[in-house]
C-alpha cells in the first residue's frame, strides 16, 4: 500500500494490465487508481524555470518539505539541468547538490525520484535509498541498464529523447508521425529493460514533451497520448512550465501556472497516471475536481 496518500480513485479509463495501476518502487508500492502529482525539486543553477533558486541545500529541502505539505505524492529530485543549451555537471559535482537534500528528503514520508542519467549517481542514489530512477535518456548511456537492473525493486522512468539535452533543438525536429516515433522508441526501451530483468511493475513511460519537439509535436502526443496505452505502462508526463505554454500564452515561465495546471489536468483526462510539476498545490487542486468529475466514484452524470 502507498503509506502517505494512497486512497483508491480511478480515470474513466485504465490500463488492460492490473499490473500496471500500480508502480513498484524501492519502498513503495504506489497505487496508480487515482492520478498522482510529482514535484520538481530542481537542485542546479541553471533549469529553465527556477534554476539557482534551491541550488544551496537547505532550499532545496525547505522546498521538497513546502511540496509535501502542499500535497505532493511523489518528489523529482535533479541536479543536472536538461534544458537547451544545458552543460552537464560532472559525477562529483552532481552528488554534491543531490546527497545532502536526498539524506533530508527520504524522511519525508513520500517516495523520492532521482532525475540523473549518470550510472555512478544511480549508483549513490540507489545505495541511499531513493525509490526511483528518472532516466531523459532512458538507460542509454553505458552501465546504466545494468544498474538499475541490479537493484531488486527501485521504480523507473524512461523517457523519449532524440539526441541530447544540450543540443535537442538546435536544428528543428521533424517527424513523419511524432507519436508512432515515441510508441516506438518507448517500447524498444521498454524491451531492453524487461529482457535486462527489470520487472514491468517498476516501469513507468514518459513522452518527453518539450524534448527535441516543436510546440506541434507536443500538442499531437497531448491529442493522440492514448495511443501510447499499447505499451501497457503507466505513462507520466510533464508540461509544466514548458516553452510550449510560453509560445501558446506569452507568458514567461513564472507565470505558466493556469497554463501548467491545465495541461496537467487535460493529460490525466487523457491517460496519465503521474504529472510531473513545479505548482504542486494548484495542480493537486486541479486534479481533485478532475477526480471528483470523472473517477469510478463519481456518481450519475
Amino acid at each position: 500500500m502507498f503509506p502517505a496518500r494512497g486512497l483508491a480513485n480511478a480515470g474513466p479509463r485504465l490500463f488492460c494490465e492490473p499490473s500496471a495501476m500500480h508502480w513498484q518502487t524501492t519502498r513503495y508500492r504506489i497505487d496508480l487508481t487515482r492520478p498522482r502529482v510529482m514535484g520538481i525539486v530542481n537542485v542546479t543553477p541553471d533549469s529553465f524555470s527556477d534554476g539557482g533558486r534551491y541550488l544551496a541545500p537547505s532550499d532545496a529541502i525547505a522546498r521538497a518539505e513546502s511540496l509535501v505539505r502542499d500535497g505532493a505524492d511523489i518528489l523529482d529530485l535533479g541536479a543536472e539541468s536538461t534544458r537547451p543549451g544545458a552543460v552537464a555537471p560532472d559525477t562529483a559535482e552532481e552528488l554534491s547538490r543531490l546527497m545532502p537534500v536526498l539524506k533530508a528528503v527520504l524522511d519525508l514520508g513520500v517516495p523520492v525520484s532521482v532525475d540523473t542519467s549518470n550510472p555512478e549517481v544511480m549508483h549513490a542514489v540507489l545505495d541511499a535509498g531513493a525509490d526511483i530512477v528518472n532516466d531523459v535518456r532512458s538507460l542509454a548511456r553505458p552501465g546504466a541498464l545494468d544498474m538499475v537492473a541490479r537493484h531488486p525493486s527501485a521504480g523507473l522512468c524512461l523517457m523519449h529523447l532524440r539526441g541530447e539535452p544540450a543540443t535537442m533543438q538546435a536544428v528543428v525536429p521533424d517527424y513523419p508521425d511524432v507519436v508512432a516515433e515515441v510508441r516506438d522508441f518507448l517500447r524498444s526501451r521498454l524491451d531492453a529493460a524487461l529482457s535486462a530483468g527489470i520487472a514491468p511493475g517498476r516501469i513507468v513511460l514518459d513522452p518527453g514533451i518539450g524534448f527535441a519537439k516543436t510546440p506541434a509535436h507536443n500538442l499531437s502526443l497531448l491529442r493522440r497520448q492514448r495511443d501510447l496505452e499499447v505499451l501497457g505502462r503507466p505513462l507520466l508526463v510533464g508540461w509544466s512550465r514548458k516553452s510550449t505554454l510560453g509560445l501558446l500564452t506569452g507568458r514567461p515561465a513564472a507565470q505558466r501556472v493556469a497554463a501548467s495546471v491545465a495541461a496537467a489536468v487535460l493529460a490525466v483526462h487523457e491517460g496519465a497516471r503521474i504529472v510531473r510539476v513545479h505548482d504542486v498545490a494548484e495542480t493537486v487542486d486541479a486534479v481533485k475536481l478532475w477526480t471528483s468529475a470523472f473517477g469510478p466514484h463519481a456518481g450519475p452524470g
